[in-house]
């Protein structure tokens, strides 16, 4: 433990998992982690962006009284910072609306922060709720001076941070975040920050929110580094934690010392400073507890799965359902949907329902059994081929002299989710969908069957990336709760004889790449074709991504994973006549 008279201060990050419009619930989770970090002896607890709020509260900003309610929220928390420094995200109202950081410490509201970079690309939409901040300041804490500011703000190398480093001689950047999950984000943003703190001869502390909001899932992963950009201590990913550091702030001093470019550069900005009331040290008798050092050994796959769990547990619970409902069709979609819903609810809130026509085959059904056995879930069996021989009997005139074609076969998926649909109005159970990135890109869905629900937990999972996370999840368990039969036999609809998925699409490991480069990157299609693949077939999946728009946006929410996902990320007109790819 470091010696408190050798100038340090014990900070704490509260990587808490709060809901959009609960100021009860968020002041109630904020209120608990200032009494803790009192506890433990820290001098100062950050909490995430807009966590008074939740993270994004979209368009509740345009409620005034939503927008005042979260000020008195604020205000009843600063009350609670008897002894201790406090950095707190809220929505903040002047002339306009801020995304702000209030600073509070001993019972008062010292200074407000306001967001100065607003991001307006991909997911976020602030530039449409907030006005910039113009004002840049630090504070002085027990002898030791640091800087704050809001998530976006330390992505720029010239932006507030560095200005509070370099003109305002701040030994420590607090950067309080709402950075939302994608594949491969976590070390990207690690080796950004470690650039900026190496960069301004600063520590830095980054308290990121965690949770799942919507389509949205947060990671956590909060941070401290020091001056060298080494990371000194992490919270975990996708849990809750209040991760207690202490930073040698006299090791920045003597880093500076030799560091000449401080003293070759004059930012010219004015930097305004206050002067924080002090707060008691008694860390003698309070050794540090809570730092941990990063887990490293963290696989992509295994990000990706537990953001899937907390992104479902997070969606079900926060909008007030306790089971769900998963059609358990014997493939491999629907049965990793069930483990991952098992995992996040609880086998006890899971309920599967296999719904067996004619061409569904023995294995298929076998397989459904076993899968829902092996998970300890309730599992309801209802045939649909009598169901389905009345349809084709109501529409035999309509339809005499035609061949049977997809209209027959999306009769079957149609059923099927009426079926799901009345379970979960007598009972209140919410649908999860079952269908992945790759069919969703290319239309090989039914709209109101197999898309019909609440919830799509793997709607931006590609196929290949499906086999992945099955193999990673059976590989947790001494046996696999996914039957390897599930996994080995060729994806198939089941909605006519002998049907596989490769009937209708290219394979999935050449599919999936090609859908990699048009939906996520914008490749063109000569783009593509360069890539090694043939012209004629990325036309034909560049036309069935654009065809079938109009689809997607009938279709429930879904977790997102990778760089771009349906929907928030990407938004093109269902009305396009655009035909240069």
């Amino acid at each position: 433990m470091l010696k408190p008279d050798s100038r340090t201060i014990r900070i704490a990050l509260a990587q808490i998992n709060v809901s959009v419009g609960d100021l009860d619930g968020n002041r109630t989770r904020i209120m608990e982690s200032i009494k803790r970090a009192r506890e433990l002896g820290a001098a100062l607890v950050a909490f995430p962006e807009l966590a008074i709020t939740g993270y994004p509260p979209e368009d509740l900003l345009f409620k005034p009284r939503f927008i005042e309610a979260n000020i008195r929220t604020l205000h009843q928390l600063v009350k609670e910072t008897q002894n201790i420094a406090a950095v707190i995200g809220f929505a903040d109202r002047k002339d306009d609306i801020y995304n702000s950081a209030a600073v509070a410490c001993d019972g008062n509201l010292i200074d407000v922060y306001h967001k100065s970079f607003l991001p307006n690309y991909g997911v976020f939409d602030e530039d449409r709720y907030f006005r910039p901040g113009e004002r840049v300041g630090v504070y002085t804490l027990n002898g030791v001076t640091f800087g704050v500011n809001i998530c976006e703000d330390i992505w720029y190398p010239g932006g507030p941070a560095h200005i509070q480093a370099l003109s305002g001689n701040a030994e420590l950047i607090v950067n309080i975040s709402s950075s939302p999950f994608h594949d491969g984000k976590g070390l990207q943003r690690e080796q950004m920050i470690a650039t900026r703190a190496s960069d301004y001869g600063s520590a830095l502390a980054f308290c990121n929110l965690v949770g799942g909001q919507d389509e949205l899932v947060f990671d956590g992963g909060s941070f401290v580094m020091d001056q060298e950009g080494g990371i000194l201590a992490s919270s975990p990913r996708f849990e809750e934690d209040l991760l207690v550091v202490d930073i040698d702030v006299e090791s920045v001093f003597r880093h500076r010392l030799h560091d000449p470019r401080r003293r070759k550069e004059d930012l010219g900005s004015s930097v305004y400073r206050i002067d924080l009331p002090p707060v008691d040290d008694p860390r003698d008798s309070l050794p540090c507890k809570g730092a941990s050092q990063p887990d490293h050994s963290d696989s992509r796959l295994k990000n990706i799965y537990d953001g899937l769990v907390l992104g479902t547990r997070d969606y079900v619970k926060k909008n007030g359902f306790e089971k769900v409902l998963v059609a358990l069709s014997g493939g491999i979609d629907s049965a990793l949907v069930s483990v991952i819903a098992s995992d996040a609810l609880g086998p006890e809130n899971v309920i599967c329902v296999t719904m067996p026509s004619s061409y569904s085959s023995e294995d298929t059904r076998n397989d459904a059994v076993v899968m829902a056995d092996n998970l300890g879930v309730r599992l309801i069996t209802l045939p649909i081929q009598g169901i389905f021989d009345t349809y084709l009997a109501e529409l035999s005139d309509e339809f005499e002299g035609r061949p049977k074609d997809i209209a027959e076969e999306n009769i079957q998926p149609r059923i099927r989710g009426n079926l799901l649909m009345a379970l979960c109005n007598k009972f209140g159970w919410i649908v999860l969908t079952t269908g992945n990135k790759s069919e969703m890109s290319m239309g090989y869905a039914t709209l109101y069957g197999d898309m019909a629900g609440g919830f799509a937990v793997i709607k931006d999972i590609y196929k290949t990336l499906v086999y992945d996370l099955v193999h990673y999840r059976n590989d947790l368990s001494d046996k696999s709760v996914i039957p390897q039969s599930t996994v080995q036999r060729p994806p198939t609809a089941e909605l006519r004889e002998d049907q596989l998925d490769t009937d209708s699409l290219p394979a999935y490991p050449i599919l999936d790449p090609i859908l990699e480069a048009y939906v996520e990157e914008d490749r063109s299609l000569w783009e593509i074709v360069s890539m090694g693949f043939e012209k004629e077939l990325v036309l034909k999946v560049i036309q069935n991504v654009d065809r079938n728009e109009y689809k997607r946006r009938q279709s429930p929410p879904g977790i997102k994973i990778t760089t771009r996902a349906f929907g928030r990320d990407r938004r093109l007109p269902i009305t396009n006549q655009c035909r240069e790819y």
